[in-house]
């Protein structure tokens, strides 16, 4: 049996792609990027060629019949991972417009393989191979001399000890050539408008000797180049019971009504008509942590937490006890929200975490990822319990009274702990009262409690035993009790 050769897994540098990849981009493979027009093809290939050229191990870029590689360069500096030392120096770009229009595939082959000759690059790039395809189809070349020319080249790429990647304009993979048999790695770049909002998706569709994350990522391309929103791989579940060790909400009274508080790790959910403390609720939990020691983090896609009127929780950002993911626009991604409150979690060592509210989540991603979001919170909220991230999330709900409604989303059963909030009205005003609808495997209390709000925070009140018909929103006096 002959010994295993080992493959060099080039790290790209580029956030999130490595572990979409499985570690990076073996070395000496032969890869495609491909995707539709703008979907940011030649700038990952420019971001790739800059994380790993250098004068010893120099990169060739080759143009066809798309942009020039001045009107290329023009617009490809303007990012932060252009480096304009390295050009002429460890990376030396080519126009092969010349040779495609002719006509002659001959000649195209020959002229990348001089160059390659002349600098023995470590990596290679052709942009756009499919504007090479057009240009022969173009000169009425036989399909067949296409295909052998297709597999030559194929076959040069390997062979030169370099990392090598073709890029080509391709609406789908029916629209795919020959070459994809012989690519090591295919990376599918994908866009999407819906509404007025544009998502951008990754997919790994080959990647050989290794195994990918499946799936398609949603990335962005901002100043810094593409940022590849990785879904986080499950931790290992740690065991979880109500027999964990509880945490305090920090409102007096209802740690009681939850048996004893909240077991650490639970998912918990508080729902309720706007105004009816929800927020406040949700940072008496992140204050009760950081009186305990436990750092946190509020995801907000409403108002921003510093323009919160509540004076402890800015405080706690202030002193670095609570870390902010704030997201209102509209074009994100679960995924994207995920990394982003990772990121912050692992920042902090934090243990428990807001979600503030889920109508503002729902708002704050683009059309395509609302229509599965049940399942979206489902996979957001199990990565964090599953951390052993202690999570409490905020829904706004109408008060109908006709009926009791934890979550406008049927995503009640996603929770650990149901907590709701209602307006009632009591000697003509509206009085607020809460109770506990479930807490999973847990005794706990089934009254229904008055609760107030001041400066001080929220109060736990006593239950309303002389009132019937709560639910209802417009309570009688139970008969018999006293006036």
């Amino acid at each position: 049996m002959t010994d295993q050769v080992a493959i060099e897994r080039l790290p790209t540098r580029i956030p999130g792609l490595d572990e979409v990849l499985g570690g990076g981009i073996p070395e000496l493979s032969f890869n495609i990027i491909a995707g539709p027009p703008g979907c940011g093809k030649t700038t990952l290939s420019h971001q790739l060629m800059f994380a790993w050229a250098s004068p010893q191990r120099p990169a060739l870029y080759f143009t066809v019949l798309g942009e020039p590689p001045l009107k290329m360069l023009r617009y490809q500096q303007l990012y932060d991972f252009f480096d304009s030392a390295a050009i002429n120096r460890s990376i030396f770009f080519f126009n092969l417009a010349d040779e495609a229009t002719s006509g002659n595939l001959d000649l195209v082959l020959q002229r990348v393989a001089d160059e390659v000759e002349a600098h023995k690059p470590a990596f290679i790039f052709v942009d756009s191979f499919r504007s090479l395809i057009l240009a022969t189809d173009i000169a009425e070349a036989p399909q067949a001399s296409l295909q052998q020319f297709v597999q030559r080249l194929g076959a040069m790429l390997t062979n030169w000890q370099a990392t090598t990647f073709l890029i080509g304009e391709y609406a789908d993979v029916a629209d795919a050539n020959p070459v994809f048999t012989v690519a090591d790695g295919l990376l599918w770049l994908r866009q999407s408008v819906q509404r007025n909002s544009m998502v951008r998706k990754l997919e790994v569709m080959k990647m050989r000797g290794q195994a990918t994350r499946p799936g398609l990522h949603s990335y962005s391309i901002g100043k810094a180049g593409l940022e590849v929103f990785a879904y986080p791989e499950l931790p290992q579940a740690q065991e979880m019971s109500p027999d964990s060790p509880r945490l305090s909400l920090g409102v007096a009274g209802l740690d009681d009504m939850l048996g004893g508080g909240l077991p650490r790790g639970y998912s918990l959910l508080v729902a309720g008509p706007s105004g009816s403390g929800k927020s406040i609720l949700a940072a008496s939990f992140l204050a009760e942590g950081a009186r305990c020691g436990e750092t946190g983090v509020i995801a907000a896609f409403e108002q921003h937490p510093r323009k919160s009127r509540n004076n402890r929780l800015v405080d706690l950002i202030d002193s670095g006890k609570v870390g902010i993911v704030h997201s209102p626009s509209g074009n994100l991604s679960i995924d994207r929200i995920l990394v982003q409150l990772m990121r912050e979690v692992r920042r902090l060592h934090a243990s428990r975490v807001v979600i503030d509210s889920l109508s503002g989540l729902e708002l704050a991603l683009a059309p395509t990822f609302q229509e599965d979001f049940r399942e979206s919170l489902l996979r957001l909220v199990t990565t964090l319990t599953s951390a052993g991230i202690t999570v409490l999330m905020t829904s706004e709900l109408e008060d109908r009274y006709s009926d009791l409604r934890f979550s406008p989303y049927g995503a009640a059963f996603l929770t650990d702990v149901i907590i709701v909030q209602r307006y009632v009205e009591l000697d003509s005003r509206l009085q607020r009262m809460m109770a506990v609808v479930k807490v999973r495997a847990s005794a706990h209390s089934d009254a229904l409690h008055a609760f107030t709000i001041d400066d001080d925070g929220m109060r736990v009140g006593e239950i309303m035993r002389d009132r019937e018909g709560l639910l209802s929103g417009s309570p009688s006096r139970r008969h018999g009790s006293a006036d």
